[in-house]
């Protein structure tokens, strides 16, 4: 969504001035300025202003008409070029002013002398020379820049420099909070004077460094000033792209400190206007409404620059607002649906604010409609038949045998894949269990392991990356990969985690595009990749292609290859041109970038095109949903996988008892044996337990933890039921005997059976 503001909100005719207040006459005028008694004021005199803008001002000539009339072309062929019409002979009441950037005054105090006043000032109670400081430079976007500014009157207008003295910028708002209330009021009410002032006409680059100083202010904690924040995010919000494109990498230049407390204010706003601990301490919330659109418009701005660093400024979580965890999501998400991103605002517009708990939610409910309405559906026919209801209609039934698995599971899910959407319930023949949760987590952690062992020949395991990829020569049989993907969508649909190692980049390329293109021929899952990419799966082979980046010496000469490369496929050696005739082209210096990219592209994308495109369908068969263009490729991951981070002592914290008090010295017992566990071991526990060794993505606290009490002999080995996420434990003696006999739990389970 971009938001926008009519160009006829800056622009004021003169029989317009005299329906102002004086300050507005005085602002547009650049003449003296009268202090607003209070915010309010500024709040009715934008509100009128505004009020005015919805009518149609004009004026009668602006700039590009301007220029229009002095390059009219003659008026026939034989009148003179003298004779053309020119702004010099129009008569004075058509005439305009020709806009010219103003000329900045010279201030020349420096971060170092403001410290020196400011360090005076605290030892001497004076505080008037600091005081006139801060009233001069934030009078008006033209002071601002005289203030900070590298050189006052240089134009710096790239990307790349700011043009900002950062230091004493932040020198100087470092000290803000710390001055008289009478300096920190004084602030505001320049501010206030400055957003009037400066609040018409496109933006020049000078105007673009005054608001990305005045975003910075820290006094925008106090929800006092909010009136003042939300009117410059209201403007910053407004402003074009190309300058919203500026700002974006000015924002990226600031140090993490900076830029994370920049976040952390806007989220804050967002907040307190959501949810007002002191509802009377704000406006209305139908008089300000575009308070959190602008908002979340110039956090976007922070998200975007956020992104485009390597690595990243902030992790991608510290964007997550939690307070929007609790509104109406799903409301917001079918009115995202119903008008996607037009000029109506929603939180789905900017995923970027969606907690991972949020994207979960909508996904899991949307997935519980369709599958509802698969039920539905499928009772419906019954009935129309007069068939008979069987209630395991209702449900994607699997039967599989153990020494069977991945083939019984592979016919399972092509005969009922119209079922896909239904509630999953797994039996494994032979075996009493009944289903209600922990089978399932059992089938997916089976088939996985087998599926993934380097025996079976699909995946890759790769040691220096610690992580699986897909097998190039393993394409007779794509529908096995089309299960793969499959199983991970129904696990996301189950809310099962599995523990599957895939690098980032498979994320990327389930998201590319995130939704099934119509065209059945449409390439799927042709991300565009980067070294960085390769780097996360085959390391050596990465640094040696930064290398020939890198290399100073002659690369034609020194590393004599071409644009042909070779794969070692079932112990036969197959060469690939990465380019038509590629086996004749040189790899130079020239184009040596164009070569690892095609190279790159050929490892991660073409040269498993087939394998992947069979898994990607597999995914989007039971995923297909517009929740997932919501999704980051690094929380696709957290939704498959968890998160594999443990922390026990959250889980200790969480956890419920049943026949045992956190007291009792069985469970005092438990928990020093388990929080001294290796990695590996807790991972054993969890899976005993739970069925998963990872950490699903609302925390320890979203797995309902208990540990039970059961009246058998101490001989007996602790029983679980993964289903409810429940171990039980006999009333061991001692430490040592738990420890030995958890041990020995963990490290031998699997299979089920009821007697």
């Amino acid at each position: 969504m971009r938001l926008k503001m009519s160009e006829n909100n800056y622009q004021l005719e003169e029989r317009d001035r005299d329906r102002l207040p004086p300050i507005i006459n005085h602002s547009l005028d650049r003449g003296p300025k009268l202090p607003f008694s209070s915010y309010g004021s500024f709040i009715s005199t934008l509100n009128h202003k505004r009020d005015s803008g919805s009518h149609s001002f004009s004026t009668h000539l602006l700039l590009p008409a301007v220029r229009q009339v002095r390059e009219l072309p003659p008026i026939c062929p034989d009148v003179r070029q003298k004779q053309r019409i020119s702004i010099d002979v129009l008569p004075p009441e058509v005439k305009a002013r020709f806009a010219s950037d103003p000329i900045i005054p010279i201030r020349t105090k420096t971060a170092k002398e403001f410290q020196e006043d400011v360090e005076k000032a605290t030892i001497s109670g004076d505080w008037k020379q600091v005081h006139d400081f801060y009233l001069t430079t934030f009078d008006s976007f033209l002071e601002l820049n005289a203030a900070f500014k590298k050189e006052a009157n240089a134009p710096f207008n790239t990307i790349e420099d700011s043009g900002i003295n950062t230091k004493f910028v932040n020198a100087v708002y470092d000290a803000l909070l710390h001055t008289p209330p009478d300096t920190q009021k004084s602030v505001l009410k320049g501010i206030i004077n400055s957003l009037l002032r400066e609040w018409k006409g496109p933006r020049t680059k000078d105007d673009l460094r005054a608001y990305f100083i005045l975003v910075q202010n820290p006094q925008y904690t106090s929800t006092a000033t909010y009136v003042i924040y939300a009117h410059l995010l209201r403007q910053i919000a407004a402003l074009a792209e190309a300058d919203h494109h500026f700002l974006m990498h000015w924002f990226k230049k600031l140090s993490q400190k900076r830029f994370k407390q920049l976040v952390e204010r806007l989220q804050l706003f967002i907040t307190t206007r959501l949810f007002p601990a002191k509802p009377e301490e704000l406006p209305p919330m139908a008089k300000c409404s575009w308070w959190i659109p602008s908002a979340t418009k110039v956090l976007s701005l922070l998200n975007a620059a956020n992104s485009i660093s390597s690595p990243p400024i902030i992790p991608f979580s510290d964007f997550y607002n939690l307070t929007v965890d609790h509104i109406d999501f799903m409301e917001d998400y079918q009115t995202w649906q119903a008008h996607g991103n037009s000029n109506r605002f929603t939180f789905c517009q900017f995923p970027f604010i969606l907690s991972t708990v949020v994207k979960k939610a909508i996904i899991q409910r949307d997935s519980e409609q369709q599958m509802i309405s698969m039920a539905r559906q499928t009772l419906v026919d019954k009935v129309s038949r007069r068939q008979r209801v069987d209630m395991s209609l209702l449900f994607l039934n699997i039967k599989v045998r153990r020494l069977q698995l991945v083939s019984d599971s592979l016919d399972e899910l092509s005969r009922k894949r119209a079922d896909l959407k239904k509630k999953l319930k797994v039996t494994f023949v032979g075996e009493a269990g009944l289903d209600m949760g922990g089978l399932t987590k059992e089938w997916f952690l089976l088939l996985i392991r087998q599926i993934f062992h380097t025996d079976y020949g699909m995946f890759t395991y790769v040691k220096d990356s610690q992580c699986h990829w897909f097998s190039s020569w393993k394409c007779d049989n794509c529908s096995e990969f089309r299960l793969v993907g499959a199983l991970m969508g129904l696990a996301v649909y189950n809310s099962i985690t599995l523990d599957i190692r895939f690098p980032p980049c498979v994320y990327k390329k389930l998201l590319t595009p995130p939704i099934i293109p119509c065209d059945p021929d449409a390439p799927v899952g042709m991300a565009t990749l980067t070294l960085d990419d390769l780097q996360q799966i085959m390391p050596d082979l990465a640094h040696g292609l930064g290398e020939l980046l890198s290399y100073e010496g002659n690369v034609e000469e020194d590393f004599y290859t071409t644009f042909q490369v070779f794969q070692e496929e079932l112990g036969v050696v197959k060469s690939y041109n990465l380019k038509p005739g590629g086996d004749k082209i040189p790899v130079t210096n020239q184009n040596r970038r164009e070569y690892v990219q095609l190279y790159i592209d050929f490892l991660l994308n073409k040269s498993i095109y087939r394998q992947f495109a069979a898994f990607y369908h597999g995914f989007h068969s039971v995923c297909a949903s517009n929740a997932l263009m919501l999704l980051r490729p690094e929380e696709v991951e957290i939704l498959v996988c968890g998160n594999p981070n443990l922390d026990m002592s959250s889980l200790q914290r969480v956890a419920q008892y049943e026949g045992y008090s956190k007291t009792d010295p069985t469970i005092r017992a438990f928990w020093d044996v388990v929080l001294g566990f290796p990695l590996e071991l807790q991972k054993r526990m969890l899976h005993f337990t739970t069925g998963s060794d990872r950490v699903p993505v609302g925390g320890m606290a979203d797995l309902n933890f208990k540990i039970s009490k059961i009246d058998v002999s101490t001989d007996w080995l602790p029983v679980s039921h993964t289903c409810f996420n429940q171990i039980c434990l006999p009333p061991y003696k001692s430490k040592k005997e738990l420890r030995q006999k958890l041990t020995i739990a963990i490290s031998n389970a699997e299979g089920f059976g009821l007697e």
